[in-house]
């Protein structure tokens, strides 16, 4: 018996627990779920579809027609049933991303988005550029911490300089340098931290809608946002354990003393002050260094709190191992309306999606893979290259496949992603595949 992974539109009316819902009747911007594409688990996520939808597009596997032929409406009837079995299937174990939707205000203010952007490259093409651009920025980003640490003068034109070669690379194609950011070392945690807020601060705000130089602006002030941190010991910034309310007040302070040094800086940028000062402050009042509300808080301090924490919780620190992006999305979530802004965490939750580039995926059917591009329309279904089999085995020729055209693997099988994997994991080190210059037209490096 053959089966295969096909969609199919039902009334919310029919929908049951354990459903792979796939596609709404409106764009999934509009409602309040968390990414594209869940698994029902809850009546609550039933009880949020029916609210806001009227049909939804769910995916099962239904009998392949032209094995095993049927009359037309008898095979509608029998398939349609055996299909809403399949989606019910009761090994289906993937964790829910929908939630119960919030109240929404009368008053409430959507993001309008002032300028359209598109990729004008290929990734493919791209990576190559955005690769010399990070090693240069990650230079410039080591040499602030560690000059300030000295009682160096901060270098403000350099610093401008390298983020206006990585926001070009971003207006380009965004998907490169955002695979880049995937790269984490937990030695060199401040400064790689730094330039990662810059790239995806940046990213983010070409997916806002920003004007070229509003995003080359949050860039700078995304590098910029934690140079307070260059004043704090480094037994305290490196301690491996929980820092005492001494050293934790004096971790805090970090927004202060960032706001001192780019105060003090001629011609500075006062979108950088901004942020530095205040992109730890909270919506709910419960931030720091002031305690500010939602209406007093800058708008680009608002965006770059969300990407901050969203780069520590996937990045290795000394006293924690980095998480998947899906596990800082809903961290990032739960937390809206209360310490991040709503609206600009759903933009960013659609932005990053389930599967950002540069991620390590294993297949359902085993092979593995590395995330080379996002697809808009369904985040589940990405550009990716095949690099190792379902045995774990290395590919002799690494293959590019697009999943949104739903290729199957030598054994016919619909291939689809089954879960991301740390770095490291079957021997697939992005690292290596960096270090060795490849792109998605070479076939050697990355794998052991």
């Amino acid at each position: 018996m053959r089966y295969e992974t096909t969609e199919l539109e039902i009334d919310v009316s029919e929908l049951q627990i354990g459903m792979h819902v796939t596609k709404l009747d409106r764009p999934w911007e509009e409602t309040d779920f968390l990414l594209q594409g869940f698994i029902i688990q809850r009546q609550d996520d039933i009880d949020a579809l029916q609210s806001q939808c009227r049909k939804v597009t769910i995916e099962g596997k239904v009998k392949n027609p032209e094995y095993e032929p049927q009359p037309s409406e008898l095979f509608k009837r029998k398939e349609k049933t055996k299909f809403i079995q399949h989606s019910l299937r009761p090994d289906s174990k993937k964790k829910v991303t929908a939630k119960r939707p919030l109240p929404r205000s009368s008053g409430e203010n959507r993001i309008t988005k002032r300028v359209t952007y598109i990729n004008k490259v290929d990734v493919n093409y791209e990576i190559r550029n955005a690769t010399g651009h990070y090693g240069e920025a990650k230079k410039v980003a080591d040499g602030i911490m560690s000059g300030l640490r000295v009682g160096r003068a901060l270098d403000l034109n350099r610093a401008r300089e390298v983020v206006n070669d990585c926001v070009d690379s971003i207006l380009r194609n965004d998907d490169a340098l955002l695979l880049l950011t995937k790269l984490k070392h937990k030695d060199e945690y401040t400064a790689e931290h730094c330039l990662n807020v810059s790239i995806l601060s940046a990213a983010f705000g070409k997916r806002l809608g920003l004007l070229e130089e509003e995003i080359r602006t949050l860039g700078l002030c995304g590098l910029l946002h934690d140079i307070g941190k260059a004043k704090v010991p480094t037994e305290i910034l490196q301690k491996p354990g929980a820092l005492t309310p001494e050293e934790h007040a004096i971790m805090q302070n970090h927004a202060n003393w960032g706001r001192d040094m780019l105060m003090a800086l001629p011609k500075v940028v006062h979108a950088t002050i901004d942020v530095a000062y205040n992109h730890h402050e909270r919506l709910d009042g419960k931030g720091y260094p002031r305690g500010l509300e939602d209406y007093q808080i800058p708008y680009f301090a608002k965006i770059v709190a969300i990407v901050d924490t969203y780069d520590a919780i996937t990045s290795n620190r000394v006293y924690d191992r980095g998480r998947s992006s899906m596990e800082a999305l809903e961290i990032i979530h739960r937390f809206r309306g209360t310490q991040f802004d709503p609206d600009l965490t759903r933009e960013f939750v659609q932005m990053i999606g389930i599967y950002p580039p540069g991620s390590i995926v294993e297949m359902k059917t085993g092979e593995v893979a590395i995330v080379i591009a996002s697809n808009p329309k369904n985040r589940r279904r990405p550009r990716i290259m095949m690099i190792r089999d379902a045995n774990k085995e290395r590919l002799p020729k690494f293959r590019l496949m697009d999943l949104s055209l739903k290729p199957r693997n030598d054994d016919g099988q619909v291939l689809e992603i089954g879960k991301e994997v740390p770095d490291g994991t079957y021997g697939v080190v992005l690292q290596r595949f960096i270090d060795s210059g490849l792109t998605l037209g070479h076939q050697t490096g990355g794998v052991t």
